[in-house]
């Protein structure tokens, strides 16, 4: 990971809001049968995974995965006794792979409208908002206050592709460039090295970049906040209500009892040590 490479310091644990009811809809793949059945008599639970700091990493040494929502993942799993199995994929093909069952579990999605027309969501186990990075010595950003001083012509802004926060600035950027790359690495070395001048993320994996950078990174939080929404799994839009409920009393019962902050802390020092 690119954090682990810059050696980054301790950022404080990040909180946790409020938690909110998932939807549910009516498996028809089998009758009586259901999603968690079904892992069951398979021996595994399949999670696709595409980098987003702390909720996935990757290790480019090893290629194991960690963050609090792979841990959710495999706590799910010894909940039906079945194996974790993680699946890469790209933010651009989770909801695709998701649908045509790829995958069970499509980790760390915020919920939107546009995606509960065609799958649906678990209870949070998180909340975020999107924030921006800039170089505090790149004279073309000149210490923004907001984003309309950000959407200026000459000024490139780089988002992971296919994610929550990509569709988000192509709503609002009209003057600036958008520069669109494969995941948080990316993005990140586009500004170090100078081919973009922003950062548009979530305000989780920006506040563990900007703390190793503190020479010259510094996060812009727009008022009002941009994307504040609960972060879920996203599951099949033909789950059954049931099977929803299993996956909802986990996040309720780790949530509730700090189980999921826990997770979160780990995330966090294992991405800055």
């Amino acid at each position: 990971m690119i954090f682990k490479r810059m050696g980054m310091r301790l950022l404080p644990a990040l909180v946790l809001v409020g938690v909110v009811t998932g939807s549910s809809g009516v498996y028809a793949e089998g009758e009586g049968d259901g999603i968690w059945a079904a892992a069951q008599k398979s021996g595994s639970i399949r999670c696709g995974t595409a980098e987003a700091p702390p909720y996935i990493m990757k290790d480019p040494a090893t290629g194991e995965y960690s963050g609090f929502f792979v841990d959710a993942c495999r706590e799910f799993a010894e909940i039906l006794k079945v194996k974790p199995v993680f699946v890469d994929t790209s933010w651009d093909n989770m909801i695709a792979g998701l649908q045509s069952r790829k995958w069970d579990l499509a980790p760390a999605l915020t919920a939107t409208p546009q995606r509960a027309l065609s799958i649906v969501f678990s209870k949070n186990l998180s909340a975020t908002e999107s924030t921006f990075i800039y170089n505090q010595k790149n004279p073309k950003t000149n210490q923004p206050k907001g984003v309309a001083d950000i959407d200026q012509p000459g000024v490139t802004i780089a988002v992971s592709s296919g994610t929550a926060q990509d569709k988000s600035l192509t709503a609002i950027i009209k003057n600036a460039s958008i520069m669109r790359l494969p995941g948080p690495d990316e993005i990140r070395l586009a500004v170090m090295s100078k081919r973009a001048d922003v950062i548009f993320d979530t305000s989780a994996a920006n506040d563990l970049f900007a703390a190793s950078h503190t020479d010259w990174a510094v996060v812009l939080r727009p008022v009002p906040a941009i994307d504040k929404k609960g972060v879920s799994f996203g599951l099949r839009r033909d789950t059954s209500y049931a099977d929803l409920q299993v996956l909802d009393l986990y996040i309720n019962d780790a949530v509730t009892t700090g189980h999921m902050d826990e997770l979160i802390k780990k995330a966090i020092a294992h991405e800055t040590k």
